[in-house]
């Protein structure tokens, strides 16, 4: 099937393919790759774990890491430009030219999948399966990660209530709740009503689960010591001192650890052609690092050439907390980058277009498109700063005409100078990705300079407003409400030596939505920071972003239905 013939209505949507596809048992899927029966805890035919002895063998055994290889994007329009499904895609581009390829990608949350976005499993003849399963409970990672992070705040709040022997300042808890849902009416709240048997009045609130740092520990972790180190240095809230209490201080480590003790195993699935993919952790790239767990990482890269994995949103995001978070704990270094362009998003930056009208985004523009090339030169700029190969993907969508295409791929092979590639994967599954597989080969044998872009030892201001300056383009810093008296007191707690988390917009390399393109003569505005101190590094929030989304006026949630039969309709 080809990409023009998607639009077509007698072609199978995502659920009628995930459903015609002949599954394998996940164990013959993963046995030519080195895994058997005995290395997974099965959760049916097509859905395991990989035990954590099995993870100690693997590191013991002394096979050399195969590549990395990783997929990040331009800023992309509201419903995403199809980085997963050009993941998937590659995984099975890569085996069809004789490479063997492993998937490592996020698990999709509940908030988005009923959301705006639905279903985050890649799509087409590039996706992962089970679908229907992953989309919604899997293996209840989840599930597991709000009891744990749940666990955490009613400790503190009965700590205060039988006594508070720690001091714990009521109004300086910072452990808030989390609910895997898309629920703007929890993101303040009032707790404790009701008179003495009830509890101490505070007030507190929600984030989504994506967004907790009990997700980003877990996609750090390694093993069950370092997750259990983790969880007990996680701060929860301070004294009347200004001291930090620790999840440890309120006797919550163990069984918080105990919750998470299945969800630290990597789940592992296969794609639509048979290729393994692992689908473990999902924390959001605009709040926390933004990329699967490290442990999937490691099991995947021991076990194939190539490890194909996502980073969240665009390379301002994702992409920059990966090579300045992520490869500095897992000590990593991707080979190659691959950047999903599409030519919707080109016009969507070409136009200026907030908020974006998609209707007007399916007609033919090519200029439109040239238009748009300033979001994604800067993108491939901030990259290259990195000392890594860029090649750009252009995933082509129903609409797109050859004009267009041609245009993306000639500017970058002609006016950047960087590899370029169309990607058909969606319609045509693993063989519509075979050129961009082929490059990212050619991409991946040359040499790499890969270095982080600041120093972990530098000052707290010095590593945002290198980010500031150097990724998004901003002119400067300034900092609001209390993130100057959070750097002041930071460093004097010696959190000062950590990575930086940015939390920003995805709509805009700038922290305003409504700027795109590539904005200029701006100023990053820097409204607070706050320690993640059992993932490892500090979190600086900007602007208004929200760490508990909303359901928008239209959720995909209203268009999802189950027929008698069992059969699914508007998961996708």
């Amino acid at each position: 099937m080809t990409a023009s013939e998607e639009s077509d209505s007698s072609v199978p949507t995502d659920y009628e393919i995930a459903q015609s596809t002949e599954k394998q048992h996940i164990a013959d899927v993963v046995e030519p790759f080195g895994l058997n029966r005995d290395d997974l805890e099965l959760l049916g035919e097509h859905k395991a774990k990989v035990k954590l002895e099995t993870i100690e063998r693997l590191r013991e055994g002394g096979k050399a890491d195969g590549k990395l290889v990783l997929v990040t994007g331009m800023t992309p329009t509201p419903l995403g430009e199809g980085k997963t499904v050009t993941s998937v895609g590659l995984g099975q581009a890569f085996n069809r030219i004789g490479k063997e390829a492993l998937v490592a990608i996020r698990e999709p949350s509940l908030g988005p999948v009923f959301g705006v976005k639905g279903g985050a499993a890649g799509g087409g003849y590039s996706q992962v399966l089970p679908m229907e399963d992953i989309n919604l409970h899997f293996t209840g990672d989840l599930h597991a990660l709000t009891s744990a992070h749940n666990l955490i705040a009613t400790m503190v709040d009965n700590h205060i209530k039988q006594g508070n022997e720690l001091d714990i300042a009521v109004n300086w808890v910072s452990w808030p709740r989390a609910i895997d849902m898309n629920d703007r009416v929890l993101r303040e709240t009032v707790i404790g009503l009701g008179g003495d048997v009830t509890g101490v009045p505070r007030e507190d609130g929600f984030v989504l689960t994506a967004a907790s740092e009990l997700m980003a520990v877990l996609c750090l972790a390694d093993s069950i010591q370092d997750l259990k180190d983790r969880v007990a240095r996680i701060i929860v809230a301070y004294d009347e001192n200004g001291e930090p209490i620790t999840a440890d201080d309120v006797d919550a480590t163990g069984a918080v650890t105990l919750l998470l003790k299945d969800a630290l195993k990597p789940n592992v699935v296969q794609t639509t052609e048979g290729t393994p993919a692992f689908v473990h952790g999902g924390p959001f790239a605009n709040i926390a690092h933004g990329t699967n767990s490290l442990i999937a990482d490691e099991v995947a890269a021991h076990l194939s050439e190539y490890l194909i994995t996502e980073a969240g949103f665009g390379s301002d995001l994702g992409a920059e907390k990966f090579m300045n978070i992520v490869c500095r704990f897992g000590e990593l270094e991707p080979d190659a980058v691959t950047l999903v362009a599409s030519v919707r998003a080109l016009k969507y930056h070409g136009q200026d277009m907030w908020p974006p009208d998609l209707d007007e985004l399916e007609a033919e523009d090519v200029e439109a498109v040239r238009q748009g090339f300033e979001n994604l030169d800067k993108h491939v700029e901030n990259l290259q700063k990195f000392g890594v190969s860029v090649v750009v993907a252009v995933n082509r969508f129903p609409g797109d005409t050859d004009a267009e295409v041609a245009a993306v791929v000639d500017h970058c092979e002609g006016d950047l100078g960087v590899r370029a590639a169309e990607s058909t994967v969606f319609s045509d599954g693993g063989e519509g990705g075979i050129d961009l597989a082929e490059n990212l080969v050619e991409a991946a044998e040359s040499d790499s300079t890969f270095e982080p872009l600041y120093d972990v030892d530098a000052p707290i201001k010095e590593k945002i407003e290198t980010v500031a300056t150097e990724i998004y383009g901003a002119d400067g810093v300034e900092y609001h409400s209390s993130a100057e008296d959070d750097i002041e007191r930071l460093t004097g707690l010696g959190f000062d030596d950590v990575p930086i988390c940015m939390s920003k917009t995805f709509h805009s390399l700038s922290d305003d939505a409504s700027r795109k393109g590539a904005p200029e003569g701006w100023t990053l505005e820097v409204n607070e920071i706050y320690p993640s101190a059992g993932a490892g590094f500090l979190v600086a929030l900007t602007a208004d972003v929200l760490t508990l989304p909303g359901l928008p006026a239209d959720p995909a949630a209203a268009g999802m239905d189950i027929d008698p039969d069992g059969t699914v309709s508007g998961l996708f």
